[in-house]
């Protein structure tokens, strides 16, 4: 049990950070489009990073250097795209950007993004599987309890935040709302884009 619950403890503490990911699912949740599978996207593919720090796919991350440096740049040119289309959303008209008249998008394209923003980005690697993969081996014998808490932590999250996101929805009644929580997560994609890079 207290393997499960340190687990849970650091896995909550890392993916409480504001980040890409979880800018995109706050926005889906306000958007209240292709919510459950966004959440499931995410919950799901930190399981599977979880899984692969605790089985050892860390020590691949070691052997293979170049492996870093090309999630890194591309992770960060991804980023950068996805921080512009912010901004133009941003700049366009105000109209656009309330919920009730923004344009659906199809779920297909939704979920690639989503998996494009866990899956580029190399600071999930470096967290996910790096992090808690080392962690996971002070727990000898119990490091499927530590990565099973660590995934529950996952799941509660991103349900909470895309769900609970439906609790803000007052504050976003107004367009202008939309454009500030717009410019936000662009300069959050271009703030992390510039770390990948400068690091």
């Amino acid at each position: 049990m207290d393997a499960a619950i340190a687990g849970f403890s650091l896995g909550l503490s890392l993916i409480l950070a504001i980040g890409s990911q979880n800018a995109f699912v706050l926005r889906q949740g306000l958007r209240r489009e292709h919510v459950f599978w966004v959440c499931l996207v995410c919950a799901v593919s930190d399981a599977a990073l979880i899984l692969m720090g605790v089985s050892g796919f860390s020590v691949l991350m070691r052997k293979l250097p170049w492996l870093g440096d090309a999630m890194r740049y591309g992770g960060a040119a991804f980023l950068l795209w996805y921080g512009a289309r912010s901004f133009w959303t941003a700049w366009r008209t105000s109209g656009v950007l309330a919920p009730s008249d923004a344009e659906p998008r199809p779920l297909a394209a939704t979920l690639a993004v989503c998996l494009a923003l866990t899956w580029l980005n190399p600071h999930v690697y470096l967290d996910t599987v790096m992090l808690i993969g080392s962690v996971s081996t002070q727990f000898d014998g119990r490091t499927q309890a530590f990565a099973a808490g660590a995934m529950l932590a996952s799941f509660i999250f991103f349900f909470a935040l895309g769900y609970g996101a439906a609790l803000l929805r007052p504050v976003f009644a107004k367009p202008s709302a939309w454009r500030v929580l717009e410019i936000v997560i662009g300069v959050t994609m271009w703030v992390i884009a510039a770390k990948l890079l400068f690091s």
